[in-house]
């Protein structure tokens, strides 16, 4: 156990990691965005992506890797730029979907047309890994992040590897619970037009949170 941290630091990492982990953002937005307009399965390939791009900053964290990131102006610029124009391109999406069927049954008794083809899971997935692996700003929340809970006077990289790989297993456990249960209430209680809201509303979130992300700093 000494490749660990401490009881005690480690009981704060999961409750500090544990409200991080709920605090809505773009992760959230977007499996809600699969859960409304997929189903389930396709927003937990989502929710994997998400969670490996995490994996992939926090191991990066740990070697040492993100230190060059945060260092450099140039990278983290580029970098978040092409996260936001992703963030802004799949809202773009999600919102013209929403509208073009809202469009299509707005006339009285208009036609609806059949719904809209399930994503496969396999793009569902790349869509999760690309929004964190895009966004610099996760790969500074890990080193800055986790040293805060590692004890000096034990071995760095394994204590780093295990808080992150603990943090990305919260993750994917809360994003999974949560798609089931947007997907619950949208078969219970969402109408059609009400989902087409709630999705375009998620787009616009999204949109606005690559907004966010590209004129950010570090």
């Amino acid at each position: 156990m000494g490749y660990l941290p401490p009881v005690p630091q480690l009981l704060a990492f999961l409750v500090v990691a544990g409200l991080l982990t709920i605090t809505p953002g773009a992760d959230m937005a977007l499996v809600m965005r699969h859960a409304l307009g997929s189903g389930r399965r396709q927003a937990f390939f989502a929710s994997l992506g998400i969670c490996l791009g995490c994996l992939v900053w926090g191991t990066a964290s740990a070697l040492g890797v993100a230190v060059v990131l945060a260092q450099s102006a140039l990278a983290f610029s580029i970098l978040k730029y092409v996260g936001g124009a992703y963030l802004v391109y799949l809202g773009a999406r999600a919102l013209h979907g929403a509208i073009s069927r809202t469009v299509g049954v707005a006339a009285p008794g208009g036609p609806e047309g059949p719904p809209p083809r399930p994503m496969p899971p396999w793009a569902c997935f790349a869509q999760g890994l690309l929004t964190n692996l895009l966004n610099p700003k996760v790969a500074v929340f890990y080193l800055t992040f986790l040293p805060q809970f590692v004890a000096p006077d034990r071995p760095v990289l394994p204590q780093s590897v295990f808080l992150a790989t603990t943090h990305v297993l919260m993750g994917l456990v809360w994003l999974t619970l949560y798609a089931r249960f947007i997907d619950r209430m949208a078969a219970v209680l969402l109408t059609d037009r009400v989902k087409r809201r709630i999705e375009a509303a998620t787009g616009a979130v999204l949109i606005g949170l690559g907004v966010r992300l590209a004129l950010a700093r570090r």
